[in-house]
């Protein structure tokens, strides 16, 4: 369902490959009965091509890994998360333009 640049995260990995990664990442939970999830899930893709080998862009499975949802405070999906050394630094909550993302993004890399 994802992109090739397209990471999947689970709770098992989540502090490994998200909260210790030298590069900024973007997390979008998400699950597959969600109808906004899938309108991003193409605008996701796109966003980890653009960006790879700057940020990792990845998709978490909030019905199969609940723990990183409940550890930040996910309430609703989709819900994308940018974060930087270790830390969420931005928020978005819901199905938006892939520019409004990709300026979240830039704001956020040298």
């Amino acid at each position: 369902m994802a992109g090739p640049n397209t990471l999947t995260f689970t709770d098992a990995d989540f502090d490994a490959e998200v909260l210790r990664s030298e590069q900024p990442v973007l997390v979008d939970f998400w699950a597959v009965w969600c109808g906004p999830c899938l309108q991003m899930a193409p605008i996701i893709d796109s966003l980890a091509e653009k960006y790879a080998g700057k940020v990792k862009i990845g998709k978490l499975d909030v019905d199969h890994n609940p723990g990183a949802a409940q550890r930040f405070n996910v309430r609703g999906i989709p819900t994308m998360l940018l974060f930087k050394e270790g830390h969420p630094v931005e928020q978005i909550v819901g199905s938006v333009p892939e520019a409004r993302l990709a300026t979240t993004i830039d704001n956020h890399i040298a």
